[in-house]
């Protein structure tokens, strides 16, 4: 039971899918209607899913999960690329600032990711998890939102970081590492609105 709770948290809060979420609960927030969520969910869910699956097919990873650091590079490194597209995407579209300096930040952290994991193998769950409650703690304190979705994401991210020490996916530092990574770079992206 407790390895199956564990992969579901896993899947449903894996890093691509995380950024489609916060999207959509901007979007809900500010009733927008849905049309920058599509442009979200191509860029960081689809073509990064997309790229992993060719990779597979070509044998470059052996399994979606990759276990393996020395895996990850690939898969990351296109993704950086594919989130920082979809920010010049929205840029380019003048989607509002507080969505294209989000989608930055988090390309950035891919980024980072990629470039810790060419060495060490980094949480990318405990990263996105952390992005996310950074996002919403920063939005928590510019009174854009209200402290119940800090409370949420931050016990989500505590779920993730433990369904991932669970499943022997990462260590314990590695899963911190990775919280503190995506929390560090979603607050100086808010302190980046805040100044321009």
């Amino acid at each position: 039971m407790k390895k199956h709770l564990a992969t579901l948290l896993s899947a449903v809060f894996h890093p691509l899918l995380v950024p489609s979420y916060l999207a959509g609960l901007v979007e809900l927030q500010q009733a927008t209607g849905g049309s920058r969520l599509w442009t979200v969910v191509v860029f960081t869910f689809l073509l990064p899913t997309g790229a992993a699956m060719l990779l597979l097919r070509l044998g470059r990873i052996d399994s979606l999960e990759m276990p393996r650091r020395q895996q990850r590079a690939w898969p990351l490194g296109l993704a950086a690329l594919s989130f920082g597209a979809g920010a010049g995407w929205l840029h380019w579209q003048h989607a509002a600032p507080a969505l294209v300096v989000g989608l930055a930040g988090m390309a950035v952290a891919v980024l980072l990711t990629f470039l810790i994991t060419l060495r060490w193998k980094i949480s990318a769950h405990g990263v996105g998890m952390g992005g996310a409650a950074g996002l919403l703690l920063a939005l928590y304190l510019q009174h854009r939102i209200g402290p119940a979705w800090v409370l949420v994401a931050a016990g989500l991210a505590a779920a993730v970081g433990w369904a991932r020490l669970a499943l022997r996916a990462h260590t314990s530092a590695q899963v911190w590492a990775g919280l503190a990574l995506g929390v560090s770079v979603a607050l100086g992206c808010s302190m980046v609105l805040a100044l321009g």
